[in-house]
């Protein structure tokens, strides 16, 4: 059984940092894509970003140039390295593998 689980979200003042990590279990990580989508409050989920097997990335237009993702596959573990955060980067962020989805982490940016 796949099994995502999200951490590292919290409350941030604007222009801060933040590091989620994303824990799987169930699968061969190494040869799945994993990615991040957020939701905020009246909002369809939308992309963030996305990393390959082979490691390339790929961003959405808002995030690029702040948001980095990555992965260990030694650790199972997808991260993504949120800089120069903004208030409108608040959302629950989740963790995604072929169809499965983590249970979600909320970012809080205050302005």
């Amino acid at each position: 059984q796949v099994q995502l689980v999200e951490s590292g979200g919290g409350l941030v003042q604007a222009g801060g940092s933040l590091r989620l990590s994303c824990a799987a279990s169930g699968i061969i990580f190494s040869i799945r894509a994993m990615g991040w989508y957020r939701q905020a409050p009246g909002n369809q989920r939308e992309l963030v970003a996305t990393i390959t097997s082979g490691g390339s990335t790929n961003y959405a237009d808002s995030v690029k140039g702040r948001f980095t993702i990555s992965r260990d596959n030694a650790k199972k573990t997808a991260y993504l390295q949120m800089n120069s955060l903004k208030p409108e980067d608040t959302a629950v962020y989740y963790c995604w593998t072929s169809n499965c989805w983590g249970q979600g982490t909320q970012v809080t940016v205050s302005s």
